[in-house]
């Protein structure tokens, strides 16, 4: 949601005689799904998928054959670079990120080091990161390109991937002027990422075993 978009839902509200209501309103729904929030983070475990989205509690399914195949070639490229030339911390699958209102667990994410050198030993929710990797599967593209996108958006995630599995292609969103502007939608040719400084990889590195090997390579030359 930009600014200005938020900025016509309060003159909405104002322009209103009950005004005062809704927003009162507003405020006990919001606590009573802080409640919820908290009720979530006590009862998941390390074991299962879980995110909490608007309110509610969404529990994820096993990933298929491909979904796992591309996050486990991303990871590895990516968590290769970042390790080699000391960047920061790169998450995968469970680790769970904390932004005002939601919690969600991307496939992967990027932390630089100003915020991963703070990380400690058991900690269970992190900041918002500077890279967000998400995999498409026929249950998560709704909220990927929808909530998660805004939320991603709104939270000045400074890049944002999505993966089409089945499709083999990648979209790459980077925040320019608070919004994110679509850099390139492709399924081969060079990857640059911005909050990884040099990390060119061939997109076909995701999707293609020889094109991965090769890519690795590349890196760790």
């Amino acid at each position: 949601m930009t600014r200005q978009s938020y900025e016509h839902i309060i003159k909405q509200i104002l322009e209103v005689p009950v005004a005062p209501q809704i927003v009162a309103e507003l405020r006990a729904q919001l606590a009573e799904e802080q409640k919820k929030r908290q009720t979530f983070y006590n009862e998941i475990t390390e074991y299962e998928k879980a995110e909490f989205i608007n309110g509610e509690i969404i529990i994820h399914s096993p990933v298929k054959k491909e979904h796992n195949y591309v996050s486990g070639n991303c990871y590895r490229l990516i968590s290769t670079f970042v390790e080699q030339h000391e960047l920061g911390y790169v998450g995968y699958e469970k680790i769970m990120i904390s932004l005002s209102r939601n919690d969600y667990e991307p496939d992967i994410c990027f932390f630089g080091k100003e915020k991963s050198k703070a990380f400690e030993e058991g900690q269970r929710l992190f900041p918002a990161p500077d890279l967000v990797i998400e995999v498409l599967s026929p249950k998560t593209a709704k909220n990927d390109r929808g909530i998660k996108f805004e939320d991603y958006e709104a939270h000045e995630i400074a890049e944002y991937w999505i993966i089409d599995p089945k499709k083999k292609v990648l979209e790459q969103y980077r925040m320019v002027d608070g919004r994110y502007e679509l850099l390139l939608k492709s399924g081969q040719g060079p990857l640059d990422c911005s909050v990884l400084p040099n990390f060119v990889v061939d997109i076909r590195a995701f999707f293609d075993r020889h094109a991965h090997l090769e890519a690795l390579k590349q890196l760790l030359a």
